[in-house]
C-alpha cells in the first residue's frame, strides 16, 4: 500500500458523509453511486429482514435486546451491559442530524430503550409508539444505508491501527483489493461484514481471546491472491467457524452457522457473472 494511503487510513475518523466520500476517493476506495447505494441497502435489508417490514421492529428469541431497522441495529436499556456494540441510538442521532423527524416519545426519552424484556416488547407491538417506530424505519431506508456506509468508513482506520505494526500496510492492501474486486460486490462484502460481525477490535467481542470481525478476516486471508473476494469469503467462513467452536456451549452458536454462510455467499457475483 502506498504510504499516503496508509496515512489517510490511520488518520480519518469523521462520520460526516462528505468527509467519508472524500476519504474514499483519496484512498482509492470505490465511491458508490446512488443506484449502487440503493442496491447495497436492498441487499442488507434482504440479509437481515428478507424485505419484511414487520422485521424492522423485532426482538429475537434468546437475545436480551431488540434489533431495529434494515440493519437490525441493537438497542439496550439504560445501564445494560452486553458484548455487542449498541448502534440504534447512534442511528437515531444520525437521522436527527439529517432532518429526519423522530417520534416525540423517542426524543423525550433521550433515546432510552423502554421495554424491559422480550415479552413486554411483543405485547406492545400494536401500540402507537411501535407503529411510529415502524413508520420512521420504513421511511428512512436511504438514511439507514448511508449510516451503515459511514460507520464502515469511520471504522477502517481503527481496524488497521489495531493490527500489529508490521501487518498494517499488508492488511490495508488486502482491504483495498477486496474493495475493488468485482464491483460493487467487493465493497458490499466489506461494508456488510463490518455491520454484520463488527470491526474485530473490541475485546468484549471475543471468545477464548479470538475475535470474529473484519480485522480477523483480513488477517486470515492469504498474502497473495488472484481472487481477493473469493479469498475474503473463505477467510470469513473460517473465522466464523472458529467463533462457533470457541463459543460457550450454552449459546449453541452452531445453529446460526448455515445462515451465516448463506450470507457470505451473497458477497460473490451470481453464477455466470464475470
Amino acid at each position: 500500500m502506498r504510504p499516503r494511503v496508509l496515512t489517510v487510513l490511520l488518520s480519518t475518523f469523521c462520520l460526516a458523509t462528505a468527509s467519508s466520500l472524500s476519504w474514499a476517493a483519496e484512498s482509492g476506495f470505490p465511491v458508490l453511486k446512488s443506484v449502487q447505494l440503493q442496491w447495497l441497502g436492498d441487499q442488507i435489508y434482504r440479509n437481515e429482514c428478507n424485505h419484511q417490514s414487520d422485521c424492522l421492529t423485532s426482538w429475537n428469541q434468546g437475545e436480551n435486546f431488540p434489533s431495529l431497522g434494515i440493519g437490525h441495529f441493537i438497542w439496550y436499556q439504560a445501564g445494560q451491559k452486553e458484548i455487542y456494540h449498541e448502534t440504534f441510538p447512534d442511528l437515531l442521532d444520525y437521522l436527527q442530524k439529517h432532518d429526519v423527524r423522530l417520534p416525540g416519545w423517542l426524543t423525550a426519552s433521550r433515546f432510552e430503550q423502554p421495554w424491559p424484556d422480550r415479552d413486554s416488547f411483543l405485547a406492545d407491538s400494536a401500540s402507537v409508539r411501535q407503529q411510529e417506530l415502524r413508520t420512521l424505519l420504513e421511511g428512512s431506508l436511504t438514511e439507514q444505508t448511508a449510516f451503515i456506509v459511514n460507520r464502515f468508513h469511520a471504522a477502517i482506520p481503527g481496524i488497521i491501527a489495531a493490527a500489529p505494526g508490521p501487518q498494517q500496510s499488508e492488511l490495508g492492501r488486502r482491504l483495498l483489493q477486496v474493495a475493488l474486486s468485482r464491483p460493487p460486490q467487493g465493497i458490499y462484502a466489506l461494508i456488510d461484514y463490518v455491520h454484520f460481525k463488527g470491526e474485530g477490535t473490541r475485546r468484549e467481542e471475543q471468545y477464548q481471546g479470538q475475535g470474529w470481525g473484519l480485522l480477523q478476516v483480513l488477517q486470515a486471508m492469504p498474502a497473495d491472491s488472484n481472487e481477493p473476494l473469493q479469498d475474503f469469503v473463505q477467510a470469513a467462513d473460517a473465522v466464523l467457524t472458529r467463533r462457533v467452536a470457541n463459543a460457550p456451549v450454552q449459546r449453541n452458536e452452531s445453529r446460526w452457522l448455515a445462515g451465516w454462510r448463506n450470507r457470505l455467499n451473497t458477497y460473490l457475483p451470481p453464477a455466470g457473472q464475470p
